[in-house]
């Protein structure tokens, strides 16, 4: 069996520039990414051909999947954080040029027959068409701001996915009590009570690694830091989830919030009649003076980039 991907027909890529691309993509092998077996090509139609994965992905599972019938013990919660992680860190770090996935989110992330995760969607830059959206929930601060995407973007999605692995809910719900909607900002509120363990999902019914589970958590708080230097690599988070680097000896610092960005947003519409307090204290460090954008405005062909630059 396989999985058809169809690509939107308002692409304008030529059929050779299409089948190059292809070609990079279906070069890249790792255990924890999705394999690409070929495409075809008629006319202005794009299909690719990936191998078949039985359960779907953790958007249709875990993360506010509850007609599923997969049960995810904290050993199989494990197994998929750090093999997203490693799977990450190769793309970012082992393939040449490097890849930025630029959409890392629940739904991107497929299991196989045994739960093993794996990344799909990676190295379609030019692949999708200019009018796609993201996920505003998994966006780092100074992607969705202003256009400025590294790989310390992909690394602030992947905190993000990592608490909702660990919490089993979704990064946004606003049927939720106004101070639980949005995931991370709960998230650095129990973190400064001491109290991160109450985050864990209640299914597991208290069968999980307490003190593991509160390190995935902090470091889901260190890859989501506003700062985009102060966030790690992601070979460095995988040493930090496989316990082989500490984590308590890491300073944390505020995470770059929604609802900061929501306020910039609103602050910053020039349709609002309060048009003279348009600038913000928003501050995500490291940013270069690049043009501002908004969530869906960046652009598909800065999507998934490859690039050798460094991190920063």
């Amino acid at each position: 069996m396989a999985a058809i991907k169809v690509l939107s027909s308002e692409s304008r890529q030529g059929v050779r520039e299409f089948l190059t691309e292809i070609q990079v993509i279906s070069d890249v092998k790792h255990e924890n990414l999705v394999k690409l077996y070929g495409c075809c090509v008629e006319g202005d139609q794009r299909i690719l051909v990936y191998n078949y994965l039985e359960n779907n992905s953790l958007a249709d599972t875990l993360i506010g999947g509850r007609h599923s019938s997969i049960h995810f013990s904290w050993q199989t919660r494990t197994k998929i954080c750090i093999g997203v992680a490693r799977g990450l860190a190769y793309l970012h770090e082992e393939v040449r040029p490097h890849i930025i996935h630029r959409d890392i989110k629940a739904s991107n992330i497929l299991l196989d027959e045994y739960l093993n995760p794996k990344i799909s969607d990676f190295g379609l830059a030019k692949l999708i068409a200019p009018n796609v959206t993201h996920v505003e929930g998994y966006l780092a601060p100074e992607y969705a701001i202003r256009g400025q995407l590294t790989r310390r973007a992909d690394i602030y999605s992947f905190g993000v996915l990592l608490i909702e692995i660990v919490s089993g809910r979704c990064n946004t719900n606003t049927r939720l009590p106004i101070d639980e909607q949005y995931i991370l900002e709960r998230t650095w509120k129990l973190y400064e009570r001491n109290e991160l363990v109450a985050l864990v999902d209640t299914s597991l019914n208290g069968d999980f690694d307490a003190e593991q589970a509160c390190r995935f958590l902090k470091i889901g708080l260190i890859c989501t830091q506003d700062s985009p230097k102060l966030r790690p690599s992601m070979s460095t988070v995988v040493r930090m989830l496989t316990g082989e680097k500490d984590v308590d000896g890491n300073t944390i610092t505020k995470p770059g919030l929604i609802s900061d960005f929501m306020d910039l947003k609103i602050r910053s519409d020039p349709t609002r009649p309060d048009m003279n307090h348009t600038s913000s204290n928003y501050d995500s460090s490291g940013s270069d003076t690049l043009e501002n954008t908004t969530f869906t405005s960046a652009p598909s062909s800065q999507a998934t980039r490859m690039f050798s630059q460094a991190y920063d």
